[in-house]
């Protein structure tokens, strides 16, 4: 058996898995839920990292009365000591979180989390002094941030980590994390697999203009040490195991290196190689891919990080998902009673979406309900649908467009990755889309890519979270197996595969080349908006 622990946004869960391949779920535990720390300026985004231990042993807890109603279909552990059999444990959380904590790893103060704001500033800066993205949420561009703005907080940190990382830290006492987490929190050289010396030099030459040198402890000295997948990343404490894992997972049993959600999820979509492409289509959109090489220079819509074993993961994230087209299906079905809108909406829409031409009738849609800074787009509001005449006014049309400019968003945000030849081989998708998976076709025709929605689509971050904690349990036997060999071995289950039709495709891209005319006048609009 393998432990998955998955730190998420808004809770914590568990997943219990087969000992072996295809490490099939066993049973899944949710903690006690826990909340943003109250009245925070507009922004904020906190949480306190004690919730998060309290919420993991609730999820044991949860865990362990799920197993008992099983009523026999366990594997042949039995239910009773189902939990003593766990020979490893994976750990997966929210990226780019700052929790700081004193010398003993406790934490000293709440935790800002990916999605707080404070530090958009500091991250362009340091954008600029590396010549390489950081993004806002880089955990480096929010420890400027604290350096310059809460001082006293500073002074009395003596480790910085992730909220995978603080799990990790209580379970085993060892500040390690894997390497995509840790890419997150700083760049990582890709020859040494550790933090990026120039860069660490560069930031302290910034805290040293800033007269802040001598007040708080080098960067380096805070950071987790970075471990890639399979290395050790500790072993469970009998402390740790009584405190959090209720005395039901034996202590002793070896720690995968705490990973990011984003890594986590590509291990659970089973995403390793150069060429694999991970799209995640929601109210956001994310999409990752495998890189055969670092990427060079700075592309204002490409963050960076590492998989689990260190390959570079070039990421593209939108702000502006299926939020518009939603909002379509919404206003169209507003003859029906308000809890039927989205449901009955979409199930009388999609048909019409699907029998629509690549071209949707002449129809371009911008869906910039929210603004777009890797795009060039700073202000939201500005969604709009042109073209439209008598002909071509149908929601089929209409919906249509919609997922159209969210697609070619992505795509867009895509191509300073092609500019310099990375593979894009297979679109593996996940998300919203997935219950649609006609809607496949159309993402493959886009992007002239086959795209393959997977059995495991919405097995979670913790599923990957266990992959890992499996693949650390081989490497403590002796496996000498690559982390691309051992994912590729795991039955895939049954999969949809959509491929180009060429015809399509061809037509596609025509659509394509005049919407990306289109994101060019969008400053002009909103300035005339008076946005």
């Amino acid at each position: 058996m393998h432990l998955g622990i998955d730190v998420g946004t808004q809770g914590l869960s568990v997943v219990l898995t087969e000992a072996s391949s295809p490490y099939r779920v066993v049973a899944v535990g949710d903690g006690k839920p826990y909340a943003m720390v109250p009245d925070l300026d507009d922004e904020c985004y906190e949480q306190r990292p004690d919730d998060w231990l309290v919420a993991l042993r609730s999820a044991m807890e949860d865990l362990r009365a799920k197993l008992k109603s099983t009523d026999g279909s366990l594997p042949s552990v039995g239910v009773e000591c189902a939990l003593t059999k766990v020979e490893s444990i994976g750990i997966s959380g929210q990226m780019h979180g700052e929790v700081l904590t004193d010398a003993s790893g406790l934490a000293i103060a709440p935790a800002r989390i990916w999605c707080d704001g404070r530090n958009g500033d500091e991250g362009d800066q340091l954008t600029k002094l590396f010549g390489a993205k950081i993004p806002r949420r880089a955990t480096v561009a929010r420890w400027l941030w604290t350096c310059r703005n809460r001082l006293d907080l500073a002074k009395h940190t003596k480790h910085m980590t992730t909220p995978a990382g603080y799990i990790a830290f209580h379970l085993t006492g060892a500040m390690n994390l894997g390497v995509g987490e840790a890419a997150g929190m700083f760049p990582i050289d890709q020859s040494t697999m550790s933090y990026n010396e120039e860069y660490l030099a560069k930031f302290d030459d910034c805290l040293r203009l800033g007269n802040l040198i001598d007040k708080v402890r080098p960067i380096r000295s805070i950071l987790p040490r970075p471990r890639v997948a399979g290395q050790d990343g500790g072993s469970l404490t009998k402390s740790a195991s009584s405190s959090y894992l209720c005395d039901l997972v034996p202590p002793g049993i070896p720690v995968a290196p705490a990973e990011g959600d984003q890594v986590a999820a590509l291990a659970g979509s089973l995403i390793s190689r150069p060429g694999q492409v991970s799209c995640s289509f929601g109210t956001s959109v994310c999409a990752n891919s495998v890189g055969d090489r670092p990427f060079v220079g700075v592309s204002p819509a490409v963050d960076h990080f590492c998989a689990a074993d260190g390959r570079p993961i070039n990421m593209i994230w939108l702000q502006n998902g299926t939020t518009y087209m939603n909002a379509m299906v919404e206003m169209f079905g507003t003859v029906l009673p308000a809890d039927d809108r989205r449901s009955e909406g979409f199930g009388a829409i999609i048909p019409l979406l699907l029998s629509s031409p690549p071209d949707c009738g002449g129809l371009l849609a911008l869906p910039f309900m929210d603004s777009e800074p890797g795009l060039g787009i700073s202000s939201g509001g500005s969604a709009m649908l042109i073209g439209l005449s008598a002909e071509n006014a149908t929601p089929g049309n209409a919906a249509k467009a919609a997922l159209l400019g969210t697609m070619f968003n992505l795509r867009l945000g895509q191509e300073g990755l092609m500019e310099q030849g990375y593979p894009r081989d297979e679109l593996i998708l996940s998300g919203g889309l997935t219950k649609t998976p006609e809607l496949g076709q159309i993402l493959a025709d886009v992007f002239s890519a086959p795209v393959l929605l997977l059995d495991s689509a919405e097995e979670g971050t913790a599923w990957g979270a266990a992959l890992m904690a499996a693949f650390r349990q081989r490497a403590v036997h002796g496996s000498t197996e690559t982390w691309e060999v051992f994912l590729s071995n795991i039955d895939r289950g049954d999969v949809q595969r959509f491929y180009p039709d060429l015809k399509r495709a061809r037509e596609y891209d025509q659509v394509y080349k005049r919407y990306s005319r289109l994101v060019g006048t969008v400053p002009a609009v909103v300035e005339a908006s008076g946005r």
